[in-house]
């Protein structure tokens, strides 16, 4: 959640365009992890096997997210190697920070030019803007329509929801309609996020997880999960579990 909200505007970062838009108690990492894996199970390809995947790679970068920034700058060059066996991916890059900021990269091929990205950015403090993000998603996909690549999924990170409901779930059954599903991996325990990021997954049709805080292995396997399905669909999940990678093993037994 954040936790400086010191009302700042921050200045832009370079390569990247405004995106603005019109119980405590922890179950098992292991319960969690086999929750997703049924959701996952139960959706359809989201590519054609062998083409090139997209997939809108969105986090929280208000100042609660430093320490999952700076992880999800390693972590994100496992996404790319993953997709690259289904057919490759194409990610872009989406954050928002302090009270306005909600901003998105070019589309990328390659990891070293994410990383780039995301080094440049630092958190800062502000509310959360999950609804921007939803409507960011909601418009490249409808360029597609136009003979842009098909968005394959829409990955969100984050700790807070401080927006209204109704308003995110207006934006996430835009989604559903349009076939993005939207992969919401909370981290921490807070039930007021808990229960915005399940209903914009199940509008969505994605899937829904949460991970403790500060686990970084268990952020790796949810994202490579989602890149192989983003970029091959179940074939490259199934690919996965056949490479017996000791990440996709615990995250995709589950889906014979």
């Amino acid at each position: 959640m954040s936790k400086n909200r010191s009302g700042q505007t921050p200045a832009p970062s370079p390569g990247l365009a405004d995106a603005k838009a019109g119980g405590n108690s922890a179950p098992s990492p292991r319960a969690e992890l086999d929750a997703f894996l049924s959701q996952v199970n139960a959706l359809g390809p989201a590519v054609k096997v062998g083409g090139r995947g997209r997939l809108v790679f969105a986090l929280d970068a208000t100042m609660s997210r430093q320490p999952t920034w700076d992880r999800a700058c390693v972590l994100q060059a496992d996404m790319f190697r993953e997709a690259a066996v289904g057919g490759g991916l194409e990610i872009q890059l989406v954050y928002y920070r302090g009270l306005v900021e909600c901003r998105a990269s070019p589309w990328v091929s390659e990891p070293r030019r994410l990383g780039e990205l995301m080094s440049r950015i630092d958190c800062r403090g502000g509310q959360t803007q999950i609804v921007k993000v939803l409507a960011h998603a909601r418009r490249e996909s409808d360029k597609a329509k136009s003979g842009g690549a098909k968005i394959g999924a829409l990955v969100f990170v984050g700790d807070a929801m401080e927006e209204s409901l109704d308003a995110l779930c207006a934006g996430a059954g835009e989604l559903g309609l349009r076939g993005v599903p939207a992969f919401m991996f909370q981290e921490g325990y807070d039930p007021v996020c808990e229960q915005a990021f399940r209903e914009i997954a199940r509008l969505t049709r994605g899937a829904y997880c949460r991970f403790a805080p500060g686990a970084a292995e268990e952020l790796r396997e949810l994202l490579r999960a989602v890149a192989a399905y983003a970029s091959g669909g179940m074939t490259a999940l199934a690919d996965l579990q056949a490479r017996r990678s000791s990440g996709a093993v615990r995250l995709l037994e589950q889906l014979k």
